[in-house]
């Protein structure tokens, strides 16, 4: 499956937007992602492109960008996102999570720092923590868990002025980033039941793939 190319960063949320769910890169579904509906002109090339439109996007609070698929980079949309954070929280927020020990330590650690002190960049954030080893490990889970978005990116300067680099993701809370009310607005379903509405929704624009296998694609892991 293919949906329309994305030539724009107004193309890309348009996409997430109408989707839900995108997956950065090729996911378990085979067309389902935005390295297989990008124009090839501006996928790893000098002019600005999706590694510039995922902040610009996120910053404006248009779509809602982290590590949400796989471990690894996804889109969201603001009316599919309060669903996934029911979901994947399984009904918890933080607190009940660190109140029922399904809080590693270097998790709590984390979020203690990030709810102090953000938004933060990434490399601050770590440094903020205490510790290094386990940092990306609990970040990641943390974002698959919907408890930590990247709200913008921040890039190094030369001497000119000039960015460059992939940039520094500005991390943050999505309560805090995007409102405590979206991101609960969907709290009266049952985390099944959030699963069920994504699930449906991504069978709608994906036919051919099974609610079975979006089941599978969807999970935390």
């Amino acid at each position: 499956m293919r949906f329309d190319c994305v030539h724009t960063c107004e193309d890309l949320a348009e996409l997430v937007n109408g989707i839900g769910f995108l997956p950065f890169f090729r996911s378990g579904i085979p067309g389902w992602s935005l390295e297989e509906n990008i124009d090839p002109s501006v996928w790893f090339t000098g002019n600005d492109g999706p590694w510039e439109w995922k902040g610009w996007l996120a910053r404006d609070k248009r779509i809602v960008y982290g590590k949400f698929y796989r471990n690894k980079a996804a889109f969201v949309s603001l009316s599919c996102f309060p669903d996934l954070c029911n979901f994947r929280r399984d009904g918890y927020d933080f607190e009940g999570f660190v109140a029922d020990a399904l809080a590693p330590y270097n998790d709590r650690l984390l979020m203690q720092a990030l709810e102090a002190h953000g938004p933060c960049p990434n490399k601050a954030l770590k440094r903020l923590c205490g510790f290094t080893k386990g940092y990306d490990t609990a970040l990641t889970r943390l974002q698959m868990q919907t408890f930590i978005v990247s709200g913008d990116f921040v890039y190094d300067v030369d001497k000119h002025g000039r960015p460059y680099g992939w940039g520094n993701a500005l991390l943050d809370t999505p309560e805090r980033w995007l409102g405590t009310e979206l991101v609960n607005q969907n709290e009266l379903y049952s985390p099944e039941e959030s699963r069920e509405r994504i699930v449906r929704w991504l069978h709608g624009w994906m036919p051919d793939a099974s609610e079975d296998t979006l089941r599978r694609e969807l999970r935390g892991k």
